[in-house]
């Protein structure tokens, strides 16, 4: 489903005032909806709902900054610029900073659009009839997804659940602490509580994918909400849970799903592509050529032109090729890649759909040794930034689609992001069984079945004589291959505790290692930590800024808010030890 832009009043009241010279006659426009007037039926609804799906791929949601943020959170990216996201990149980004803010204010305008839904289904509860049931749950789930975002960014969000709240500036300039709050992490919880039980019923609420049909296309399911629901829980450390809702959607309780033949079909635009079996949530994107022509930056720029794209291709693109060159593959990756060969002795699929290089295994695979249309050099590498260098990422990007000539700059780029994949569901679902049971053959056969789209030899159970090496190589192999450079493995880090243990942040130093040069011959060159004129990102970590601080212009706006450990550069290992959650130790491979 390719989400056209409705025009959608919910949060204006419409009055039109007739002056005489003697009297004042109030009169209503009959064609001004108002929040009043509006929202009374499921037509209204169901339009409103299409208005949720619209505000996920604004700037500071999937389209632009709300998913590359994540990406240089990660340890596989750093920033090529040395400029844009560069505080995220470098984990000390200030309250000052003012992209910081924009997934905040992106999200909350998700979240006002999903309460009015909400609450107006909830006061339909005479009527719920499937197209009532469906779009609350639709609403129920794009709420959490929001909610999902905002907690594991900014650490303790204003939870503001009725759209009733909005009609006094005490329910609108909502608190993020509670008397009796011990710290941050109070509303953290708080917050990850109500995600669960609001996917819960959305898992009631919705059609699978197979009984959704057309409908459930490009919308969310039963699966889209089971899948986010078991991240939430895992982000939890709640993996017994987690792995019950994981083997129901493996066992298609919720929809059929699986992987595709072609790992890259994952990264393409069209029909043929999006949508497909192996995707339980897409964020949708009108594919090039049939786009409006105005970028809609922020959520109160709002056209019914707009383009309908989004610019993680800006972002990652070459600058030879019109590309921004912001973000780059870590040559840690790269290199991760390379050290495996398939069972006929190629080179790993996935690293041809995910960084940009030249490699002889290439030349009669898929569109070749091409980018943006023109033949790659083996003499001269393709670099991100062409003063700083940086192995160009290609997923979610043309680079290898063989659509276009150069970047497609600005939200135009068309391809759908797919944000839960039958991959994920696999790969967490062996990393639970291996927190509960592990390390089992059951874990080593769902790690396998994506391996062997890799065409990659099975792993064996007898090379993983413990927990922990397992866990190593799920972390730190298989998640990092499939995943690679996608939007997540920041989220991943955190549940994880790298930051509360030296000897995992010693690693993500390692991984993140990177040179700043404008040598091209030396993009692909592996590197070592600590090495003359090697950097990584981690090196500037501030204790706390594993989540992005609250900015000082909203904490002023509203006074019922505090700032967050980012604001405070606060220490959150406690968290982690009143728990009873441990880090998994560094283990050699």
């Amino acid at each position: 489903m390719k989400i056209y832009k409705l025009s959608l009043a919910l949060l204006i009241m419409g009055m039109c005032t007739l002056t005489s010279c003697s009297d004042k006659l109030e009169l209503q426009n009959p064609n001004q909806p108002t929040t009043g007037t509006f929202g009374n039926t499921i037509d209204d609804l169901e339009d409103a709902v299409i208005a949720c799906y619209h505000h996920i791929r604004m700037e500071g949601t999937f389209a632009r900054v709300g998913y590359t943020i994540d990406m240089t959170r990660g340890d596989e990216v750093w920033n090529a610029s040395q400029v844009w996201y560069l505080p995220f990149d470098n984990w000390n980004d200030p309250t000052t900073d003012d992209i910081n803010q924009w997934s905040w204010r992106d999200w909350y305008y998700v979240i006002n659009i999903c309460n009015f839904v909400i609450t107006k289904c909830e006061e339909h509860t005479g009527t719920a009839t499937e197209r009532y049931q469906r779009a609350y749950g639709q609403a129920l789930f794009i709420r959490s997804l929001a909610y999902y975002n905002l907690a594991v960014y900014y650490q303790n969000p204003a939870l503001i659940l009725s759209y009733h709240d909005y009609s006094t500036l005490q329910g609108l300039y909502a608190p993020n602490k509670e008397d009796g709050d011990a710290d941050e992490w109070a509303q953290f919880d708080r917050v990850m509580d109500q995600i669960e039980v609001d996917l819960q019923s959305a898992m009631e609420l919705l059609p699978s994918r197979d009984a959704g049909g057309e409908w459930a296309k490009g919308r969310a399911t039963k699966g889209s909400a089971a899948g986010l629901y078991a991240r939430v829980l895992m982000q939890r450390h709640k993996y017994s849970d987690a792995l019950t809702v994981l083997k129901n959607i493996i066992g298609g309780q919720y929809g059929h799903y699986d992987l595709v033949d072609n790992y890259g079909d994952n990264f393409r635009e069209g029909s043929a592509y999006e949508n497909n079996i192996e995707s339980l949530f897409e964020v949708q994107f009108l594919d090039y050529g049939t786009q409006g022509s105005t970028d809609e930056w922020t959520p109160v720029n709002v056209s019914k032109d707009a383009s309908q794209g989004h610019a993680v291709e800006s972002n990652c693109g070459p600058g030879d090729f019109g590309g921004w060159a912001d973000l780059s593959a870590a040559p840690w990756l790269y290199h991760l890649y390379k050290a495996e060969r398939t069972t006929d002795g190629k080179l790993d699929p996935r690293l041809y759909w995910t960084i940009g290089t030249y490699e002889d295994d290439w030349a009669n695979f898929e569109y070749g040794n091409m980018c943006y249309g023109s033949e790659m050099s083996s003499t001269e590498n393709v670099v991100t930034n062409t003063q700083n260098g940086g192995l160009p990422i290609a997923k979610y990007t043309n680079l290898r689609t063989g659509l276009y000539s150069s970047v497609v700059v600005g939200l135009k780029c068309g391809i759908n992001i797919r944000l839960i994949r039958f991959s994920d569901i696999l790969l967490r679902a062996a990393e639970c069984e291996n927190e509960v049971n592990g390390p089992t053959q059951q874990a080593i056969d769902w790690i396998n079945k994506v391996r062997r789209r890799a065409h990659l030899e099975d792993l064996q159970l007898a090379d993983f004589p413990t927990k922990d090496k397992l866990f190593e190589q799920i972390a730190n192999v298989e998640r990092p291959k499939e995943f690679g450079c996608e939007y997540g493995r920041g989220f991943d880090l955190l549940r994880w505790g790298f930051f509360y243990d030296n000897d995992r942040m010693k690693q993500l130093k390692e991984h993140s290692s990177y040179r700043v040069t404008s040598d091209k011959s030396r993009a692909k060159e592996a590197v070592t930590y600590g090495s003359s004129g090697v950097q990584s990102s981690f090196d500037t970590f501030v204790a706390g800024h594993e989540f992005l601080p609250i900015n000082q212009g909203t904490l002023e706006v509203n006074p019922n808010l505090v700032g967050n450990s980012a604001n405070y550069n606060k220490d959150n290992s406690s968290y982690f030890t009143r728990n009873g959650w441990s880090v998994h130790p560094v283990v050699d491979l």
